[in-house]
């Protein structure tokens, strides 16, 4: 057998695609198994981007190969959606590029960016992505620990004690996954002040600010934050477009322009139906949003019984898709605690630790199950 290559001694399996296998055998013995784990919305897009996609199918330029950096009319859409819900000005021909989903935007803006040796501060808790694309790319991970004592955001005075020579970029996350805290215009403002001092790229990750959130906030609304900073944002969560894989990194042209050359070699273009039905989505109403949250609201509701019923605490301001729990004793293993409620429940529950030591202590439930599967595994507890 040929050897694979080093680096991937660096990096494991992705936890849900190992863990989901296990999950998929017991569905397939019979085990009547509710997966509360995943965060994959179960609703269905908004009916003009699936009319749209099915109708551009037909085209016949639609199955040819289209442009690097999208269709000129999804980057305006994509401006348009920044400016009427964010109030932060895009230019659509060099300050916005479509991303086949924003993960795919975490390895780009590395490979563009990051070179071999360099370090990248990492959020504890965080996406465990941020630290397996580090690793890929043959950089450092240096994970900086958020803490529900300071409502998960950075401690950047202790950061600063660190030796920040080598650090060349700083993953964030707000709204943060998975405890769905809301950084504030104050956060961000200190954040951006960190990175000029020290000349470090900040990316925002930002595919939640829609989901049980009455505050919506972009990154890029900080005064500075364009200078050294980007923001990856998705269609994945806000319209329930995950499948499809559209999402987009927003910034200055400069960086944009660096992340195109990385691009533009690793794929030939998004479908164009699915662009044109993005478009559509990009351009849905406030009523979108407001049947999104109610849907939620009922599932968290839900959820936040089932939370008692586990003796845990959770917070009630945070926002996103997913419910934040802290176990009721500290020395139970996360995962530990979800296996048994595997076996003995057959609802399958995330545990926190696997986005970092910080979460270990913790669990994470999904909202992206409808009430009454919700209220089938309440049952199974009574």
């Amino acid at each position: 057998m040929i050897e694979p290559a080093k680096r991937l001694k660096t990096v494991e399996e992705y936890y849900f695609s190992r863990k989901l296998k296990e999950v998929n055998k017991r569905i397939a013995k019979g085990v009547p198994i509710i997966n509360l784990g995943i965060g994959s919305p179960d609703k269905l897009p908004p009916s003009q981007a699936i009319s749209e996609l099915t109708t551009r199918v037909y085209d016949h330029k639609a199955h040819q190969y289209q442009g690097y950096q999208g269709l000129p009319d999804l980057r305006q859409a994509m401006a348009d959606f920044y400016r009427n819900r964010f109030f932060v000005g895009l230019n659509p021909n060099d300050e916005i590029l479509p991303l086949m989903g924003s993960k795919e935007g975490i390895m780009h803006i590395s490979l563009a960016f990051v070179n071999p040796r360099e370090q990248v501060l990492i959020p504890n808790p965080g996406y465990p992505t941020y630290e397996s694309v580090t690793k890929l790319v043959g950089a450092k991970p240096i994970h900086y620990k958020l803490s529900e004592k300071n409502n998960w955001m950075p401690d950047l005075d202790e950061i600063e004690k660190r030796d920040l020579s080598k650090v060349k970029l700083m993953w964030i996350n707000y709204p943060h996954m998975p405890t769905g805290a809301r950084g504030t215009k104050q956060n961000l403002e200190e954040i951006v002040a960190f990175a000029i001092r020290h000349n470090i790229l900040i990316v925002n990750d930002n595919p939640y600010s829609f989901i049980l959130n009455s505050n919506p906030m972009s990154f890029l609304s900080i005064s500075g934050a364009k200078k050294i900073g980007l923001e990856l944002n998705s269609l994945s969560k806000t319209f329930n477009m995950a499948g499809w894989r559209v999402g987009m990194v927003c910034g200055d042209k400069k960086y944009i322009d660096n992340i195109v050359k990385v691009k533009s070699n690793m794929d030939s273009g998004m479908f164009y139906g699915i662009q044109k039905g993005a478009i559509q989505a990009l351009n849905a109403g406030d009523l979108w949003f407001s049947s999104l949250s109610s849907i939620y609201e009922e599932r968290r509701q839900l959820i936040w019984q089932l939370a008692d019923m586990l003796n845990c605490t959770y917070d009630k301001n945070a926002s996103g898709l997913f419910v934040w729990a802290k176990l009721p004793n500290s020395k139970v293993k996360s995962e530990k605690f979800i296996d048994k409620i595997l076996d003995e429940k057959a609802v399958f529950i995330t545990p926190g630790s696997i986005f970092g030591s910080q979460g270990e202590g913790y669990i994470r439930f999904s909202l992206c199950m409808p009430a009454e599967k919700i209220e089938e595994a309440i049952e199974r507890f009574k």
